[in-house]
């Protein structure tokens, strides 16, 4: 018999659904505001190893893949670098693998372990999200297009617009704070929370996901830096396909100690059909 896939029990920080949008703050706001924080609900969960299956999974499916990244980049500490050379590479790769017309980048991340005080994080350098969200809504999606591409916007939302995360290793492969995705068809409608995301200047919002026991969770252990995952994050599309697809960072309970931290940078784009 074929050999089971392996799989790690850890835990991740799903939100509470009390009927009230989960609402995270950027600043202090005024003491009368009762918060209604995400990620207070704590479930351990199964997360299985995806290598096994890795050339299943189908971004209009599950809402992941995992390819080789063809580019090759090694100055991640040069903010204008990485948006004149790498951003290139992440958009070639991204056209080559959903067949999209037109990608346009937006923002990057790194991604390192950082304290959770916001005023130690830059806007470019953010700890790992352990938190299970996806990264936009159905009214987030298309106002991000707006606020790109302004006099673009009305005519490019009237066509599929998908939006891709490209996340992969900076220099060395990741054995710790693994990324985890959850199965998009496992996920229903009502398992996604709206939550606010409070700015001085504005109001955003992303989806946090509650607790179902149908969710199935995957990850990737030991990516390569040659290695990158695609996230499907929000789709136009209402046909069937994946739209959302909720993932976390997560502590690995079979990291072994003195692991080297885990380093990885998180490219947005908007790609166009």
């Amino acid at each position: 018999m074929p050999e089971a896939p392996r799989s790690v029990r850890a835990t991740l920080n799903y939100t509470v659904d009390n009927g009230i949008p989960p609402d995270y703050w950027f600043y202090e706001p005024d003491a009368s505001v009762k918060k209604n924080p995400p990620g207070t609900d704590v479930r351990e969960v199964a997360i299985h190893d995806g290598w096994p299956q890795v050339a299943q999974f189908s971004l209009d499916r599950e809402g992941f893949e995992l390819h080789d990244f063809e580019g090759r980049f090694d100055q991640f500490d040069d903010d204008d670098s990485i948006a004149r050379q790498f951003y290139p590479q992440v958009i070639a790769h991204v056209k080559a693998h959903t067949g999209a017309k037109r990608v346009v980048v937006f923002d990057h991340t790194i991604r390192k372990r950082l304290p959770a005080d916001l005023s130690q994080q830059t806007t470019v350098q953010r700890p790992a999200v352990l938190l299970v969200h996806s990264d936009y809504t159905e009214r987030s999606g298309p106002q991000r297009v707006r606020d790109v591409l302004p006099d673009e916007a009305d005519t490019l939302l009237q066509r599929r617009v998908a939006f891709y995360n490209v996340w992969k290793p900076l220099y060395q492969r990741v054995e710790e704070l693994p990324l985890a995705m959850c199965d998009a068809t496992t996920q229903q409608d009502g398992d996604l929370l709206r939550m606010n995301l409070n700015y001085p200047d504005r109001t955003g919002e992303i989806y946090v996901l509650r607790h179902s026991p149908q969710h199935r969770w995957i990850y990737f252990p030991q990516m390569q830096a040659h290695q990158a995952l695609l996230l499907k994050t929000y789709d136009s599309e209402t046909d069937g396909r994946a739209r959302f697809m909720g993932h976390s960072a997560f502590e690995d309970p079979t990291t072994p100690p003195g692991a080297p931290k885990r380093e990885s940078i998180e490219v947005r784009t908007m790609a166009f059909f």
